[in-house]
């Protein structure tokens, strides 16, 4: 006799939180779709007892890493969230249970297919998963140590500032990298728009960045400083990454033949707004501060 999810006592887990990502996007509007798309810099901040260095020894030795990680700016994610803290009674995962399967959507409009198709959740990799949970390659660009605890500088996640990560893997070539593989609706790389940046938005981004530059907001712990850096602080390379995300064309898939109107995507501490032109190309026209 098949045994239901009802049956077994443990079919909702507390995974615990070992870390939290760092990064220069805080809003999900803007985020990549995919990892590997945008070589996107950022931080994955380990937390006690996960931070040890001696959890890191070797890992440098491999060029990419898996990440787990979890959707928490979703009501999937609210409803049967991981935690950090001791697993729950028998009680609270009752109810954790019963919570999140009342919003499990099984099937989903995924914006490859322009928003309109439906598939089902298991063919998707969309955020409304039962589990809340992603799965990400990222690059490991280096293991730093900071007073004795251990941060990833990565690049190419996919992930927004914030998100809690659940678990890390190296990335095994010769078992991970599948030649032959099908990719069903996905079987190639997006195609990316061209973006513009007006005078007067570049302007304006030089302008700001100078600005940090005198402030001099990486002040404080070497841990503050990697933290600015990946969530606050603009550089120049910072342009080139915010016009990449932009050719990802991060707008609704139903808007997306509407001309001359204005949608902002937040970038560290700038608001960047752009627009179609008729021509098709994404154009920057403005890159103000949030502050």
């Amino acid at each position: 006799m098949p045994v239901s999810g009802d049956d077994v006592l443990a079919d909702c887990h507390r995974a615990p939180i070992i870390g939290y990502h760092r990064a220069p996007l805080s809003q999900k509007f803007g985020a990549p779709r995919q990892p590997n798309l945008v070589a996107l810099m950022s931080v994955v901040e380990m937390i006690a007892p996960y931070d040890t260095p001696a959890a890191f020894v070797g890992l440098e030795a491999f060029s990419h890493i898996w990440l787990s990680w979890q959707f928490h700016h979703n009501d999937t994610a609210k409803a049967g969230r991981v935690s950090a803290a001791a697993p729950a009674g028998e009680e609270d995962a009752t109810a954790a249970r019963t919570t999140a399967k009342g919003h499990f959507r099984p099937q989903v409009r995924p914006p490859r297919l322009g928003g309109n198709q439906k598939i089902g959740v298991f063919a998707s990799r969309s955020m409304y998963r039962p589990s809340a949970l992603g799965l990400s390659v990222v690059k490991l660009e280096r293991v730093e140590v900071v007073q004795g605890r251990a941060f990833l500088i990565i690049s190419g996640a996919d992930m927004i500032d914030g998100t809690p990560i659940i678990d890390i893997k190296p990335y095994v070539a010769y078992s991970d990298a599948l030649i032959d593989a099908r990719s069903g609706f996905a079987p190639t790389a997006p195609e990316l728009l061209e973006v513009t940046v007006t005078d007067t938005a570049y302007q304006q981004f030089l302008q700001l960045m100078s600005d940090a530059l005198t402030r001099e907001t990486a002040q404080g712990s070497g841990r503050q400083v990697l933290i600015d850096q990946a969530r606050w602080q603009l550089v120049d390379t910072d342009m080139a990454i915010i016009q990449a995300l932009i050719a990802q064309d991060p707008r609704p898939a139903y808007r997306r033949k509407e001309v001359h109107k204005t949608f902002t995507m937040r970038y560290k501490s700038v608001d960047v707004a752009f627009w179609r032109l008729a021509s098709g190309a994404l154009q920057i026209t403005a890159i103000t501060s949030i502050a």
